[in-house]
């Protein structure tokens, strides 16, 4: 990497070509660093983005389940309405006559 023509430092323009080696040295650390910041800020951007994604993902599997496990829930009434309303209607239907039962002999 180059060095700029000019380096600012707490508001103080310094030409480059009158920095010592050390001076020069450090600037060229500290565009090193900032790259990397850079790359590290996109690779945050990139992982945050798949997190995003995986949370609506899971909030979609999530309320899916809901959605399933209520009309579960909404059958499982109507079912049991069902199976009320059968063993109701048999009680209800007139019982027929037994024919009385015949005394046993006596021996």
């Amino acid at each position: 990497m180059t060095l700029p023509q000019y380096i600012n430092i707490n508001g103080t323009s310094y030409s480059a070509d009158k920095l010592s080696a050390e001076a020069k040295q450090q600037a060229a650390n500290i565009q090193v660093v900032d790259a990397e910041l850079a790359r590290l800020q996109q690779q945050i951007a990139i992982a945050q983005t798949a997190r995003n994604a995986y949370s609506n993902a899971l909030i979609e599997a999530v309320k899916g389940a809901k959605a399933a496990a209520k009309e579960e829930k909404a059958a499982k009434p109507a079912k049991a309405a069902a199976k009320e309303a059968k063993p109701a209607a048999k009680e209800e239907a007139p019982k027929k006559a037994r024919a009385p039962r015949k005394a046993k002999a006596a021996e």
